[in-house]
């Protein structure tokens, strides 16, 4: 008898994550967390359009928006020289930008979106040890009032950070190593009139070295920002922390090791390397941290995975890190829920790992290629560059999860991200809507396509024999030609009114697009009314 369907190790971003979609969904889930309360500290600040695609997916989109800042690009700056600006845009089919949002931020809203969904953090709470069988997992948990308690789950995920209890009682290899450099972090407000919305990277080289270097990220306030500086002797926590036998895992924030850099340290940077003379005031905190770069060696065993900072670590270059930990709790959620009801087919909780770890391996190597050569040394041309930054690049072709029929695409390939397109419109409705409005909070979507009406003619059967090889997680829709005759249809129909639908997508008549929970394509196939829709949830689901 098991007391809960899945334990999560970390309330930080990754595990809020995890447990909204788990709870969404109508899982058992607890999360538990060793801090008493949420830091209050702007670690993670970047978030990046794909995150907010999912966020979107989630429900809690709006509130993302209404707190966030804009991040409208960076002014470089070397030795007093302005240099080129970065303008971070998109094409308009993208709808959403580059953003900022303090990480106490993002963990209250996921919160709150937690506790909408009838789940709670139990704080102050920490995962001591694990073992598992073939049908549970056993935790033992130390609870605020410092007495242990044994908790039986169906799976447990580990979004415990770099010093990751789930990742070590795995055994998982964390490949890698410590940067030497150390870095101060303050979080302060200044008084220059340098444009609102662009991050200011300004350095210091001498003979083709960077010798010093301020990085200003912006936040929600008037002239706040961020700063990343490198750390000064007096500061440095160089013999008074490092890696020790039991975790030689050196990253993230310092703990009470040393002094913490006051104002006062930010402002002789700042009076080095500030573009325009300016005085810091309004430190809201302030640390010193480290770098390493490591990845596991796999994201799981058995019934037990990680995710986030447990799964993999490296440099800050690009905002990477929270927004790959969320892809990978958003990627494991839909198929944990679907092992807890019984739906899981042969090999879908392993295509987790299958999934995420090539992306995980790919961002650990192309940051930590940023930051000792910087991003212009990347080959790609910029908008690829701009597009990959934005994690919209993310694609899982090579899953053993997407099917293909072999044809040729004009758009998205199976294992592709769904992208959004407007101008869908219900016959009931006066206004359009998107198709991320469509997508939603849902699980699995078929998208029946059709030129014209008789191609429509056997959607019905289809979308009926696809729900039921999906037992009940698939929704369904049609999506008629701007100048189709609308057919007297059960599943529900929308028009692409605007022909957007047919061009984001290159998609042909009679086809049959199937859209993740996560928003990646598992399957196109022009012939919708054949055996590759069943047979491809079948696999997904389970006989």
């Amino acid at each position: 008898m098991v007391d809960v369907d899945v334990l999560v190790a970390g309330a930080g971003p990754v595990g809020l994550t995890a447990a909204s979609e788990l709870c969404r969904r109508g899982v058992a889930c607890r999360v538990v967390d060793r801090l008493p309360a949420r830091l209050p500290y702007a670690k993670a600040v970047g978030v990046q359009p794909r995150t907010l695609e999912i966020w979107d997916r989630m429900g809690m989109v709006r509130e993302a928006l209404e707190t966030a800042v804009p991040l409208k690009g960076q002014l470089l700056y070397v030795n007093g020289e302005e240099g080129p600006r970065i303008d971070l845009e998109l094409p308009p089919e993208v709808p959403y930008g580059f953003a900022a949002l303090p990480q106490y931020e993002t963990e209250r809203l996921l919160e709150e979106l937690l506790t909408r969904w009838g789940g709670r953090v139990e704080r102050d709470t920490e995962l001591l040890s694990f073992e598992q069988d073939t049908g549970e997992v056993r935790a033992v948990l130390r609870l605020p009032s410092g007495a242990t308690k044994e908790l039986t789950a169906r799976y447990l995920v580990g979004c415990d950070g770099a010093h990751s209890a789930v990742r070590k009682g795995l055994g998982l290899t964390f490949d890698g190593a410590a940067l030497p450099e150390e870095y101060m972090l303050g979080d302060v407000e200044v008084d220059w009139d340098l444009p609102a919305g662009y991050g200011i990277r300004s350095s210091h080289v001498v003979d083709g070295r960077t010798d010093d270097m301020l990085v200003c990220i912006p936040l929600p306030g008037d002239r706040r920002y961020r700063m990343s500086m490198p750390t000064p002797p007096e500061l440095s926590r160089a013999g008074r922390e490092g890696p020790t036998g039991s975790d030689p895992v050196v990253h993230g924030l310092s703990g009470e090791q040393g002094p913490l850099p006051g104002i006062e340290h930010i402002q002789a940077v700042l009076d080095r390397l500030s573009p325009r003379p300016t005085t810091a005031s309004s430190l809201r905190w302030s640390s010193v941290f480290r770098i390493s770069h490591r990845i596991v060696g796999r994201y799981g065993r058995g019934r037990v995975f990680v995710a986030g900072d447990a799964a993999h670590i490296h440099t800050p270059t690009g905002a990477q890190g929270m927004n790959t930990g969320v892809q990978d709790a958003f990627n494991l959620a839909w198929k944990l829920a679907a092992a807890v009801r019984g739906r899981a087919g042969a090999g879908l909780l392993e295509s987790y790992s299958a999934e995420r770890h090539p992306v995980g391996e790919e961002v650990v190597a192309r940051t930590l290629r940023h930051a000792r050569s910087g991003i212009a040394s990347d080959p790609d041309d910029p908008a690829t560059i701009m597009l990959r930054e934005a994690q919209l690049l993310v694609g899982y072709r090579d899953s053993p999860l997407v099917s293909t029929d072999g044809a040729p695409y004009d758009g998205p390939a199976p294992g592709d991200r769904a992208p959004d397109c407007g101008g869908l419109l219900y016959a009931l409705a006066a206004f359009p809507v998107r198709l991320f409005t469509l997508l939603r909070g849902r699980e699995h979507t078929l998208l029946l396509h059709a030129e014209h009406e008789e191609r429509a003619a056997v959607f019905d059967e289809v979308a009926a024999a696809s729900v039921r090889a999906a037992h009940g997680l698939l929704n369904t829709c049609v999506v008629l030609a701007p100048d189709a005759r609308a057919p007297v249809l059960r599943t529900p129909v929308v028009r692409d009114s605007l022909g957007e639908f047919r061009r984001s997508y290159g998609a042909r008549d009679g086809e049959a697009i199937l859209v993740r929970p996560d928003g990646y394509l598992g399957l196109r196939t022009t012939e919708a009314d054949g055996p590759e829709i069943c047979a491809h949830l079948g696999r997904l689901f389970g006989a």
